[in-house]
């Protein structure tokens, strides 16, 4: 194999492991840091900007974000207990619960959405370093290393 190909393979190696560190327990992996002084985890952070998008149920934010309803369930309930999030009773069923933001949540909310941006123009200022047909082969790389992930 060419040396080129071998640098390359490890240099991927490096960096999935490396985002795997940086993101340890965690639901997902923002550049920079929080601004705000309220001491979050990312699920929770990420359930309050999905909420800031409307009301949802339980169900619906495990769904969103992928994880277990229980993990949704402990998350939600640290962050009712923080005056965060209320439950509000479905009017025609009882039995469903639906989550939404208290006054107190809303610039925590915002301030996720904004550090969501912010690393998504990371990654495009990465990005605009190489031509188009470069980030065609990026894209086409990303896609089949994700395939292989799935497997």
């Amino acid at each position: 194999m060419e040396k080129v190909m071998i640098e390359l393979e490890e240099q991927v190696n490096q960096l999935i492991n490396q985002i795997l560190l940086k993101a340890e327990n965690q639901y997902e992996l923002l550049i920079g840091q929080c601004r705000s002084k309220v001491k979050l985890t990312n699920t929770q952070e990420h359930i309050l900007m999905l909420l800031s998008e409307g009301q949802k149920t339980n169900s619906e934010l495990a769904k969103a974000l992928n994880v277990s309803q229980a993990a949704v369930t402990k998350a939600v309930k640290t962050l009712v207990k923080e005056g965060m999030l209320e439950g509000k009773k479905d009017k025609d069923d009882g039995r469903v619960t639906y989550f939404v933001l208290t006054q107190e949540a809303q610039p925590i909310a915002q301030e996720h959405k904004e550090h969501h941006q912010e690393t998504l123009g990371v990654y495009r200022s990465v990005l605009d370093q190489f031509d188009h047909q470069e980030r065609q082969v990026i894209g086409r790389f990303l896609i089949k290393l994700a395939e292989k992930i799935e497997e």
